[in-house]
């Protein structure tokens, strides 16, 4: 299996196979009662691995925020030097830990500047398994800037996939995945700091270095050399 090394975090063990039933009848459950309130979660396996389940299985894709009220996502004008990431659209996760980041953090009280991806290595058809990269200003970072959020699992049907990069000598999948039209959850789940699988494993860094290394070398993501990284 082809795998990625440091700084990249691989997924965890996938869950037994004895878990999908569990995670198919919650899942139909959630979709009876919709998404005007967040779903009971009565199962022992951990909720990322019922969201990476949802995420492969279902044709959504997943959202995460720390405001539990939206019933409604409309594009809003992104910047990126990439042409996917720049324009007006709505975003989300086609991978199920990606998003939980997103919703745990508390970027109210603590600002921030962020540094993360959820890829795939290899080539169409042959891909590998999710790995990860979670980076946040260290200042941020030493005050433990967690919350309580919503992961909101979003109709597929409108979303478009970023397409494969190379970098270097390898093809890279992100799992993202842009809508330019509005769009209504399906479900939405409660998650906390600690359903977040890598929490102890989210990097600070120094965001004027990230940033003078981002200019010298656009293509050497994540950027993290340097005695700033914890």
């Amino acid at each position: 299996m082809t795998t990625l090394p440091e700084p990249w975090l691989a997924r965890p063990a996938p869950p037994p196979a004895a878990a999908q039933r569990r995670f198919e009848k919650l899942w139909a459950r959630m979709l009876t009662q919709g998404p005007r309130q967040a779903a009971h979660y009565p199962l022992t396996e951990p909720k990322w691995q019922f969201l990476c389940y949802i995420a492969e299985n279902a044709d959504v894709v997943l959202h995460g925020s720390p405001d539990p009220t939206i019933d409604q996502f409309r594009p809003r004008r992104a910047y990126d030097t990439l042409e996917f990431g720049n324009r007006t659209a709505i975003y989300a996760a086609t991978d199920g830990i990606w998003p939980m980041f997103y919703a745990v953090l508390d970027r109210e009280r603590h600002p921030m500047s962020l540094s993360n991806a959820c890829i795939r290595i290899g080539e169409p058809g042959a891909w590998s398994e999710p790995h990860y990269f979670f980076s946040i200003t260290a200042a941020a970072l030493s005050q433990r800037p967690w919350r309580t959020g919503k992961v909101y699992l979003l109709p597929a049907h409108t979303f478009i996939a970023q397409p494969p990069l190379t970098v270097g000598d390898r093809l890279v999948q992100p799992a993202q995945a842009a809508s330019e039209v509005p769009v209504r959850p399906l479900a939405k789940l409660t998650v906390t700091a600690q359903d977040f699988p890598f929490l102890d494993q989210v990097r600070g860094h120094d965001d004027k270095a990230l940033q003078e290394r981002a200019a010298k070398d656009p293509g050497g993501f994540p950027w993290v050399t340097g005695p700033e990284q914890s």
